[in-house]
């Protein structure tokens, strides 16, 4: 049976052409070797509700705010910001983002929504209510995932293993971490989501999301999603990817790329 970091290890040779290919690629189904995850724990996934989802969505960033959910969209020439309808799956709203930029994860600070871009090395702000661009912030190096831990701070992923903190009001880099799974360092950290003091991660190119300790960055709990859309959605469709977290019925939101479904979902131990 493979282990997470032997399927990431693979997954490494096709990071350089795949992130950023309008090609699709298909989700892998991966498992996890519960000998190699010692102290880890093991979480499945349930289904509480799938909501329609816009499968024209290469979907990069995702958060619930006022019963609403915010989408960022990736590829070139295709990226967007969105205000979707969780129910009907319908895009209430919708920005553009313009040539080169590549759109990648999505936060909320306070009445500030920050989408970076993946190789642009920008982030670009906008107002809440009016989804209009009122800012933008430089960076270094790939824009991945980002999330906010509601104290002031961002969370950014950039493929890699390593967590970088940011001030949420400027975009100052004030330290890094790296994120590690039973002492190895995990990489492929993809889109994030903060929750109950933990950050979330999809890692990419796998059907897992893994849950962090943001004070020593060792992965908690191993999230399993596989199958989760039947063979005929399945169809045309690319990686899992986008986390978000309502905090009025508690549960999670999972989605991927160019996926017709949006499943609204609970953590859950596995049997034993």
């Amino acid at each position: 049976m493979k282990s997470l970091a032997y399927t990431l290890s693979l997954s490494l040779l096709a990071l350089a052409i795949a992130h950023g290919d309008q090609g699709v690629v298909a989700p892998r189904e991966t498992e996890y070797s519960r000998h190699e995850a010692k102290g880890v724990q093991q979480l499945m996934v349930k289904v509480i509700r799938r909501h329609p989802h816009d499968s024209t969505s290469f979907t990069q960033g995702l958060l619930m705010h006022g019963g609403m959910l915010y989408e960022s969209s990736g590829l070139r020439g295709r990226s967007s910001l969105r205000v979707v309808d969780l129910p009907t799956g319908k895009v209430k709203q919708e920005v553009l983002v313009e040539a080169p930029y590549f759109a990648e994860g999505l936060s909320l600070a306070g009445d500030r929504l920050i989408q970076i871009t993946w190789q642009e090395q920008k982030a670009l702000v906008y107002d809440v209510g009016s989804l209009q661009r009122v800012d933008e912030f430089e960076y270094e190096g790939e824009g991945w995932g980002l999330c906010n831990d509601g104290n002031g701070r961002l969370y950014m992923s950039d493929g890699t293993s390593r967590l970088t903190i940011r001030d949420a009001g400027t975009f100052r880099k004030i330290s890094s971490m790296e994120v590690t799974l039973e002492g190895k360092s995990l990489r492929n950290l993809n889109e994030l989501e903060w929750v109950d003091g933990y950050v979330y991660a999809n890692v990419w190119q796998t059907t897992e999301i893994v849950k962090i300790d943001p004070g020593s960055g060792k992965v908690v709990a191993v999230i399993h999603a596989p199958n989760l859309l039947s063979a005929e959605e399945r169809k045309g469709t690319d990686v899992l990817n986008g986390i978000a977290y309502d905090p009025e019925t508690k549960n999670f939101l999972i989605t991927g790329k160019f996926w017709p479904v949006l499943f609204e979902v609970q953590f859950l131990e596995e049997p034993r």
